[in-house]
């Protein structure tokens, strides 16, 4: 899987096993089973998060902030989940890419595909230097190495073709 740090060129990011292609997007059928090829680990865009995700491909982290209440947030949403504003006054805006480490689990077992193939895996809690808290990996550290406050920066992995997500690697 490559990947880009931080929108300043490619990389690779290192993985225990490789993904999979093809499949269907999240959600189908996650409830109910689905087929064996679903992907439960792709993103779907639709007209409100295409910018978020067209900017993640680019190389860069974009948050919500409310004009309103001035605060950030993520995952992104259509109004401010502090002060309820509306999309009116909640704009999109480049995030730093600094965050540090809040909590983190590594995974050693996951039966939904492709996530099965992908363990061991840290899945990890980091606070942006923006104040929103978000979901996301952490990738190139041995579990044994993460503290929490660890000061971590943002890098982008290609899960599928065109399909970037962030993750975050030790600064």
């Amino acid at each position: 899987m490559a990947d880009l740090v931080g929108g300043r060129g490619p990389g690779v990011v290192p993985v225990t096993a490789g993904v999979a292609g093809g499949g269907v997007v999240a959600g189908a059928g996650a409830a109910g089973g689905g087929p064996p090829h679903e992907r439960h680990d792709l993103p779907e865009p639709d007209d409100f998060t295409r910018p978020y995700w067209a900017a993640a491909a680019e190389g860069r982290l974009l948050l919500r902030r409310c004009s309103d209440c001035g605060r950030a947030h993520h995952y992104p949403r259509e109004f401010c989940p502090f002060c309820w504003a509306g999309e009116d006054r909640v704009a999109w805006e480049p995030a730093g890419g600094s965050a540090t480490l809040y909590t983190w689990s590594v995974v050693h077992r996951n039966d939904l595909p492709p996530f099965g193939r992908q363990v061991p895996y840290t899945a990890a809690v980091v606070d942006l230097a923006e104040g929103p808290r978000m979901m996301t990996r952490v990738v190139d550290c041995p579990p044994a190495d993460l503290r929490v406050g660890m000061p971590l920066t943002v890098a982008f992995r290609e899960t599928a073709p065109g399909v970037w997500v962030p993750v975050f690697r030790p600064r």
